[in-house]
């Protein structure tokens, strides 16, 4: 299970107000973001995340978007997604499944089935799934700005030892790491 997300240096997927605009990827990051996602088969999100992804259902429409978007927007909508939500009431997107409650026996389960990457995204349910030992790998996106404070992309009692598995810079300031933790399985 690979936790992605996309930070500020201060480590906030969201600024005081909820916004993130300022992490919006560029084409070069963009298109390295859709390389990842390739081998990813299946999404986990809690319903704002969730809510959140849903403008890649319909962003291939938009005929100003470029080869990039419309790439990941094939990439999102192909893949399967599970919801975690008490008050979602049905998906608004294709390949989607609601669950009630997050099972980290049963995500073992499913990590064992699949034949493809599994991700979890969104803060909230990511933390879930770090306290249950499922993350196998984290990959952060590093924007160059600093918000001052929000939603952090990790909670802040979580402590794991992480082995650096890549580094990359973008011309954009971005820089992207990969790690894997020393407890994972």
């Amino acid at each position: 299970m690979i936790y992605s997300a996309i930070s500020s240096l201060d480590g906030y997927v969201e600024d005081a107000h909820g916004d993130f605009d300022w992490g919006a990827p560029d084409e070069e990051v963009n298109s390295f973001i859709n390389d990842l996602e390739r081998p990813v088969g299946t999404y986990l999100y809690g319903r704002r995340m969730y809510e959140t992804m849903l403008y890649w259902e319909t962003a291939a429409s938009d005929d100003s978007v470029s080869a990039v978007v419309r790439d990941f927007t094939r990439l999102w909508r192909t893949a399967e997604k599970v919801v975690y939500s008490r008050t979602l009431e049905s998906a608004s997107s294709g390949n989607t499944r609601i669950e009630r409650t997050f099972d980290p026996e049963a995500i073992r389960r499913l990590k064992v089935a699949l034949s493809h990457d599994l991700t979890v995204g969104g803060a909230d349910l990511a933390r879930q799934a770090l306290e249950a030992g499922l993350v196998d790998e984290l990959q952060l996106f590093v924007v160059p700005v600093i918000v001052g404070g929000g939603k952090p992309w990790l909670p802040r009692d979580l402590r794991l030892e992480l082995e650096l598995l890549d580094c990359r810079h973008f011309a954009s300031g971005v820089v992207f790491v990969r790690y894997r933790p020393e407890t994972a399985g």
